[in-house]
């Protein structure tokens, strides 16, 4: 019974360690949510971002984050490409927002997969908080469990995997208010001063 609620214990700290680092707003998360009020390959985004995830995660526990802070320009390489992409995305968001002719997604043309994938990857991977938060301070977190560390890893991934399923296929709900060309261009301005705040704060020495 004791190495039950030990187990217990292990995987649910991993979950609401990771819950609480990943729930906080951010670009991936706004891309996530975008995804989800447009209905467009929502599995494929989460599955994505939870695959992501897990792999990062993995790579933490494994000891690849000690190996990430003792060569800290992999970080910085991260952290420049990631400020870049990210005002860029922001200015396109930015121009959507300003535009009276903004059309909803049943007006205009579904985004290609594979411009939606390699959008996420990069959002994903491209910011250097990913190799802080995930990476490093999860993995050394969960090192801290020894022999249990892979628990808490478990714990960790179901955490991803619940709240990209919850934000992506939740906002769909949300598909009845954004019905409106204006509504979109609201939460496109939303998006663009998120990622272009993010990206200057980055780039900011």
């Amino acid at each position: 019974m004791v190495a039950v609620s030990t187990t217990a214990l292990v995987v649910v700290t991993g979950f609401l360690t990771s819950l609480t680092l990943i729930a906080a707003i951010g670009a991936q998360n706004a891309f996530v949510l975008r995804q989800g009020i447009r209905g467009e390959h929502v599995i494929a985004v989460v599955a994505l971002c939870t695959v992501s995830d897990m792999v990062l995660i993995a790579a933490g526990i494994a000891g690849f984050g000690a190996l990430v802070g003792a060569h800290p320009s992999v970080v910085t390489i991260a952290t420049v490409g990631g400020a870049a992409f990210l005002i860029g995305y922001g200015l396109l968001a930015a121009r959507r927002a300003a535009s009276p002719g903004t059309l909803t997604p049943s007006d205009s043309a579904p985004a290609r997969l594979a411009g939606v994938i390699a959008t996420c990857l990069a959002l994903t991977f491209l910011n250097p908080h990913v190799y802080l938060d995930t990476v490093i301070l999860l993995g050394a977190l969960a090192n801290e469990h020894a022999d249990n560390r892979w628990l808490f890893g478990v714990g960790a991934v179901t955490a991803s995997a619940v709240w990209f399923t919850t934000l992506g296929f939740g906002a769909q709900r949300l598909k009845g208010l954004f019905a409106t060309p204006l509504t979109w261009r609201i939460l496109d301005g939303i998006i663009a001063v998120t990622m272009i705040t993010l990206g200057v704060v980055l780039a900011w020495p």
